[in-house]
């Protein structure tokens, strides 16, 4: 259930309804709103009556959430959540496109990438230190040495960089060196790790798993959420079905799904759905319409010579040229890109 506070509420009146629903076993969350504060109470709240809580002085108004997904829901929060991250906005009007390989392999490569990427005017890279194979015998990415590639891209260009965390032993130290923590789709259901997330004063993109429903994807981020971490981006990929023409099938539907149900931002991963570099154009199109807030998507230098995902990694021209063809979708969609 949601607690609004009535305006001006002070703070010593908010303790003690915190206290007093920690009395109850019950776990208080505290949210500023646009106009007044709102507490939300998390657990099992069936016995709990809200006319009791409505005779506190400082409460406006109890509201019942019937969904699942509480802090995720639009329910508790009506305004849209803005992820901000160094001067880049996801959420808004802005159409965010980030972008970079898959991997990193290299300082020359992640730099040269980093590089190609300012210069089209790409504000966040993203390049995995640690990646999860199918096979135990392929590249598993450089790990910690990885990490500190990207702090120095950082340093030496002002990308702002992004990067997946597999392990929640791994999840301080990458907090430490990047601007953007990924969950990827085969831990989308590792709770540790999404916990461990919560705790974490960064943003997280959060990738759907390739055989989640919607409801279960929510249910991923409310475990962020629930932790503490407000700064949570959803990231549609593809699900695995039969068809086996491209790599994943992905759900446009789930985006205009997440955006009605949810007030988090929500970006597509076209690249992954693909798994062809030939078809990502269109996939990137198709987002934007149906409206997501951005795209993350795979650019390799030189995608030929790539340790993972070249088939799906843009060459660089081929993404200058996507920019410049999502343009006039965006400002059709009242996104600035």
């Amino acid at each position: 259930m949601i607690i609004v506070l009535k305006p001006g509420t002070k703070q010593e009146e908010i303790d003690k309804v915190v206290e007093l629903i920690k009395e109850k076993g019950l776990k208080p969350v505290v949210f500023d709103g646009v106009e007044r504060k709102v507490i939300h109470v998390l657990g099992d709240v069936r016995d709990e009556t809200p006319n009791g809580i409505k005779s506190i002085d400082c409460v406006e108004n109890v509201v019942r959430i019937l969904k699942p997904y509480k802090l995720a829901s639009k329910e508790h929060h009506s305004q849209k959540t803005i992820v901000k991250v160094g001067d880049v906005s996801i959420g808004n009007s802005d159409f965010v496109v980030i972008a970079g390989p898959c991997s990193i392999e290299s300082e020359e490569q992640v730099m040269e990438a980093a590089k190609i990427l300012k210069e089209m005017g790409i504000k966040i890279m993203r390049a995995s230190a640690f990646k999860p194979r199918t096979s135990p015998y392929s590249f598993q990415g450089m790990g910690i040495e990885g990490l500190k590639i990207l702090k120095k891209v950082r340093e030496e260009t002002g990308m702002l960089v992004e990067t997946e965390v597999m392990d929640v032993r791994d999840v301080k130290i990458a907090a430490e060196h990047v601007d953007i923590l990924r969950v990827g789709a085969r831990n989308m259901q590792n709770f540790d790790l999404l916990k461990e997330m919560g705790k974490i004063d960064k943003p997280v993109i959060l990738k759907r798993g390739m055989c989640a429903t919607v409801k279960e994807f929510i249910m991923a981020a409310e475990y962020i959420l629930a932790n503490g971490n407000k700064n949570v981006i959803l990231c549609e990929r593809g699900i695995r079905t039969f068809e086996t023409a491209y790599r994943n099938t992905l759900d446009l539907s789930a985006v205009a799904l997440l955006k009605k149900e949810t007030h988090l931002p929500v970006i597509v991963d076209p690249s992954h759905a693909a798994g062809n570099r030939d078809i990502i154009p269109a996939l990137s199109k198709a987002s934007v319409a149906v409206g997501a807030d951005g795209l993350l998507i795979e650019m390799h230098p030189n995608p030929e010579k790539a340790k993972s995902d070249g088939a799906q990694s843009l060459f660089p021209h081929q993404l200058a040229q996507l920019l410049g063809e999502l343009r006039p979708i965006c400002n059709a969609m009242g996104k600035n890109l």
